[in-house]
Order: C-alpha cells, then sequence, then structure tokens
C-alpha cells in the first residue's frame, strides 16, 4: 500500500470552486488505489470544506516555516506527496528533499498562476498580454517549482503548449490531467428548451476572474435586456462580498444570488450560462458544469481556453461586446439552434473528460516514474540544479521566520 500526503493551499471546497473539485477527483483516485491518504494543510478550516473523514481520508494541521513539519514528515514517511499550487512546493518541498528523499513528488498547479497574473496585469491596463509580462516573479517560481517536482499536473492543453514551447520544460516532468468526470454520472436526459427560462452564471466571488466576469456583465446585461426586456440573470457564487451583494438589482433582473446548494441544479433551471471571462488561466469548471447539464453556454477565447480541439463549442465564443449580446440573444431565442448547442456537449465530454481513462493514465505515469525514478531525476539536471540552490535560499529563510516568531 502506498502512502500520499497531500499539502493543500487550502482544503477542499468542491461545491466552491473548480480547483476544489478537481482535488477531490484526485484525492478519490488515489484512494480508489487501496492507497493511504493524508491530507495536510496550513489554511484555515472553512464552513463549506469538505468532510475528509467521510472520504476516507486523514488530515492534519501544519504550520508554515516550522521545524515541527520536520518530524511530522518523518513519522508519516510517505512514499508520494503531491503539492497543491507551487506556494506549498516552495514551503515544503526542500523538507521533504531533506528528510523523504526518495518520496516522488507532484504537482498540481491547478492552473498556471504566472498565466493568470500575467493577463490579469495586462488587462488592468488595458492592453495584450506580453511576453515580459508573462515572465514574471511569479512565473519564475512557479516554473522552478514545476523543475523541482518529479511530475507537475497540467489542466490546460493551453497550458501544456505553453510550458513546452515558450518556457522549454521537459516533456516528461509534465502530465496532462483535466478535470476528471464520471461519465456514468452524467444525466442522459436533462431539461428541455422549453422548460427553462433565464440567464445564469456562477463562480467563487473571491477569485478575480470571476469577479472581474461579474462587473463585466454589468455592462452586458441592459443590452440583453433591450431585446429580452422580460429576462432574468441569476448569479451564483460562493463568498459574496458586500460590494458584490450591492450589486443586487431585481428591477433589471440582474440577481445576486450567493452560494448555490447545488451548482448543477441552478445550472439546469437555465437557458443559457453566460461567462465573459477577460483573464484567467486553466479550464472553467461553470463551463463543463454546463455541459453536464445540457446547458449551453457563450463566453470568451479565454473561458474556452484548453477546453476543446475540433469538437463543436456547445454554444459561442465571443470576445466583442456587442457580438456576445448578439449571439446571447440568438441563442436563447432559437430553439433549434439551442437544441443542437445542447447536444454539442456530450460528444466533448466523452472525447476529452472520460475521469476512468485519465485517472488510468495518471497512476500509470505515477507507477512508472516511481520505478524508474533515479533515471528520471538524472534526466532533470536543471531540476536538481534547483534544488541545490533553492533549498538553501527557503530553508534558511524559514529558519530565520521561525526564530524571530519565537
Amino acid at each position: 500500500m502506498k502512502k500520499v500526503l497531500v499539502i493543500g493551499y487550502v482544503w477542499p471546497e468542491p461545491n466552491s470552486s473548480a480547483a476544489g473539485s478537481h482535488m477531490l477527483s484526485i484525492l478519490r483516485l488515489f484512494i480508489k488505489q487501496d492507497w493511504q491518504v493524508e491530507f495536510a494543510t496550513p489554511a484555515q478550516k472553512t464552513e463549506h470544506m469538505i468532510d475528509l473523514e467521510l472520504e476516507g481520508i486523514s488530515s492534519k494541521e501544519i504550520a508554515l516555516n516550522c521545524s515541527s513539519f520536520d518530524e511530522y514528515i518523518q513519522t508519516l514517511s510517505p512514499d508520494i506527496v503531491m503539492f497543491d499550487r507551487f506556494m506549498m512546493e516552495e514551503q515544503f518541498g526542500w523538507r521533504i528533499d531533506k528528510f523523504c528523499p526518495d518520496a516522488l513528488k507532484i504537482l498540481d498547479t491547478e492552473d498556471l498562476q504566472c498565466l493568470r497574473n500575467a493577463r490579469h496585469q495586462a488587462h488592468k491596463k488595458e492592453r495584450a498580454m506580453t511576453l515580459t509580462d508573462l515572465q514574471s516573479d511569479i512565473a519564475k517560481r512557479e516554473i522552478a517549482a514545476i523543475l523541482r517536482c518529479d511530475i507537475s499536473l497540467i489542466i490546460s492543453s493551453f497550458e501544456m503548449k505553453l510550458l513546452k514551447d515558450t518556457f522549454n520544460i521537459p516533456c516528461n516532468v509534465l502530465h496532462y490531467l483535466p478535470f476528471m468526470l464520471d461519465l456514468n454520472k452524467i444525466p442522459s436526459k436533462t431539461k428541455a428548451f422549453n422548460e427553462r427560462s433565464g440567464f445564469m452564471t456562477i463562480g467563487n466571488f473571491r477569485h478575480a476572474p470571476n469577479w472581474d466576469a461579474v462587473l463585466f456583465l454589468q455592462k452586458i446585461w441592459p443590452l440583453i435586456r433591450k431585446h429580452i426586456p422580460d429576462a432574468q440573470l441569476n448569479i451564483y457564487g460562493s463568498y459574496p462580498p458586500p460590494k458584490a451583494t450591492a450589486l443586487n438589482n431585481p428591477k433589471m433582473g440582474f440577481n445576486i444570488k450567493g452560494w448555490a446548494d447545488d451548482a448543477l441544479e441552478v445550472m439546469q433551471e437555465a437557458k443559457i450560462c453566460l461567462a465573459p471571462l477577460r483573464f484567467g488561466a486553466g479550464i472553467k469548471g461553470k463551463l463543463l458544469d454546463a455541459m453536464t447539464v445540457g446547458t449551453p453556454n457563450i463566453t470568451t477565447d479565454i473561458g474556452a481556453e484548453g477546453m476543446y480541439d475540433n469538437e463543436q463549442w456547445p454554444g459561442d465564443i465571443q470576445n466583442d461586446i456587442n457580438e456576445f449580446v448578439k449571439q446571447a440573444v440568438k441563442l436563447y431565442e432559437n430553439e433549434a439552434l439551442w437544441n443542437s448547442a445542447s447536444q454539442a456537449a456530450s460528444p466533448l465530454l466523452k472525447n476529452r473528460y472520460n475521469g476512468e481513462l485519465l485517472g488510468q493514465q495518471l497512476v500509470e505515469k505515477i507507477g512508472c516514474t516511481i520505478n524508474g525514478l533515479t533515471c528520471h531525476r538524472l534526466g532533470n539536471f536543471t531540476g536538481a540544479m534547483l534544488k541545490h540552490h533553492t533549498m538553501s535560499s527557503t530553508k534558511y529563510m524559514a529558519q530565520w521566520i521561525e526564530a524571530k516568531n519565537k
């Protein structure tokens, strides 16, 4: 039985964010292999976190910059350590290298933070992203963490290409892992066109791209209402701040609903999912949820990025605000067009998000890498060099912080 330690950036909240859902699917895959899984994090517990004990997963609260982790990791002695985002590898990776050097190190990037940050900076300056934006200090830290790990999980095909072509990351340390869907749980029948009404969107309000999309919808929505005067837009998401709830405007049909107990249920009530994302990275859980219940979507290039290839998109992709509105209205009012978009979801999900196949591929990648770990690491000299230099810098910084805190 393999022993797996997952070091989380936050406690998993599968009903709050796509990242939380993705993390839970990976944890469940590990449990399915009859591996012993423990989830540890320095984050505070939250109201929407999942009960890991019910999943058969033990948990541990750990501290940043504290040598108590050293004793803990030596006692646990895991075979595999997975870091949730590069910040956790920075904090704990050197301690794993020191006390469990033979443990396989996996980095779950969730999405590339450097890409999301670069696009955000460019968006704030109202210009296109440049290579200078991309090669930021965050990129240097994130790429270094990828190279220090044995395997990095990359959620988007676009990001796989970016890492290989722009950052020259060796293919053997990258593994493509989009969302793993249980195709058997996708409903065979969903609500029809005439059983639905209104528009909707959903997303954690703490996630900057989601909040920006809500602000952009304030500009889009009056244009849609000109064509469909009685239309309603319901906006769901966890942790709505006062600035979000202040936007609630029932007279205009602009409804801030906040937390949804069942995202798929509210998604299926609507005719159209709107996702006017102007920056971000990874792949979008809200759009996969929409496809799961046959709800067509209107999104942007950023929203659809890395989610499809040659398949028909189940809705439309528009960056221009007027075209976005035009296609949203057209799809809302045209039943034949709506049915075509709704039906396009199923083949796309089967082609790209087959959880059983994707899970099998990940387990095989882990097994092959463990079996040839020495050779695998010898083939990654840059990673070894980064470990040599960064272990000392992060180690002494952590020890200085610990001493200062005392």
